[in-house]
């Protein structure tokens, strides 16, 4: 256990929690919305340091990112513990686990990770993934500031339901971001998250603001967050506040959880993706097999420049900073 960052003591022993927007009042022995940072006796404990619950190599497209360094692999570790509470996640067997009821910690310190990313081939750096990176946010920053010594990538993949204060002491450390927009409506989140949308929002602005590279996810759930005027409303948000060229995952619903619904019709994702590519640049099907959807094309003369089939990528026409061969024109991928 570790002294948490971010929270104020109050009188008679309670603290108040400020990383995320619940800004939890707790108690003591009482645990934040989170499910892993506690008062212990007046201070605020976080149960998830230098041990992890999930630890692996994958392909940086699996997070999914696909204009950054694509074709690597990075070294993804993650803990238990999130700050919403979808009905549809695909990993609620450790983001809606309390941390005093999980039995598969793998005790680990933040340099040994960094010692196992090193060797691992074809590896760039480290993403912070699996459950909500930012419930276990003194374990990611230290590990982060490490990785960044050794000349190391830092990738976070998150609900983006953080305060601002956290956030932008986090961003300079942080290379890339993977945002999930769960839908453009304040009634879905409340409804299927529990969370608030502003939040999520105002952290987008603020990554995009940063120059630190972003891309954003938006599962699409039949008869939830499929109206195609509310996500054209999103398409044009994302456009005017965050850029055109940020890339837009749009990932295909199955059922998990304690969500029922039967999985998206692949004409609803085609239908989205036709509607999101008048807005933006770069946009990709996700949670299917099309690689022409899954590729990306140069925006200027249609060249492909990178083709992606499933995990298999294949780098074209790209110069090593990353333009058009063809054109000359700027991919926004970073290589």
């Amino acid at each position: 256990m570790k002294e948490a960052l971010f929270y104020t003591k109050l009188k008679e022993n309670r603290v108040k929690c400020e990383l995320c927007p619940w800004n939890c009042i707790l108690n003591i022995d009482q645990t934040g919305n989170c499910k892993v940072r506690t008062n212990q006796n007046g201070r605020l404990i976080t149960e998830v340091y230098n041990k992890v619950a999930a630890l692996g190599s994958d392909p940086i497209e699996k997070k999914p990112l696909y204009h950054f360094y694509p074709g690597t692999s990075i070294l993804s570790i993650g803990e238990v513990g999130c700050n919403l509470h979808c009905s549809f996640c695909q990993n609620h067997r450790i983001s809606q686990c309390e941390a005093k009821q999980f039995s598969g910690f793998h005790n680990i310190a933040s340099d040994q990770i960094i010692t196992e990313a090193l060797k691992t081939w074809n590896n760039i750096g480290i993403a912070y993934t699996y459950n909500e990176p930012f419930t276990f946010y003194e374990f990611m920053l230290e590990t982060a500031e490490k990785a960044k010594a050794a000349n190391l990538k830092n990738v976070v993949v998150s609900n983006g339901y953080i305060n601002t204060e956290p956030l932008q002491h986090l961003i300079p450390f942080i290379d890339a971001f993977n945002i999930d927009l769960k839908a453009f409506s304040e009634e879905f989140y409340q409804k299927h998250t529990k969370g608030k949308l502003q939040p999520v929002l105002e952290t987008l602005k603020t990554i995009a603001q940063s120059q630190t590279h972003l891309e954003i996810t938006n599962l699409v759930i039949p008869g939830l967050n499929d109206n195609k005027p509310e996500f054209e409303n999103m398409v044009k948000w994302v456009a005017s506040e965050l850029g055109e060229k940020t890339p837009l995952h749009l990932s295909r619903y199955y059922p998990q959880f304690k969500m029922t619904i039967s999985p998206t019709p692949i004409e609803t994702l085609t239908s989205f993706y036709n509607i999101a590519k008048q807005h933006l640049q770069h946009v990709y099907l996700g949670n299917v097999s099309d690689v022409e959807r899954s590729s990306t094309f140069c925006s200027s003369c249609g060249e492909v420049l990178v083709t992606r089939n499933r995990y298999n990528t294949e780098l074209n026409r790209l110069t090593t900073n990353g333009n058009c061969t063809n054109c000359g024109t700027p991919s926004n991928i970073k290589l």
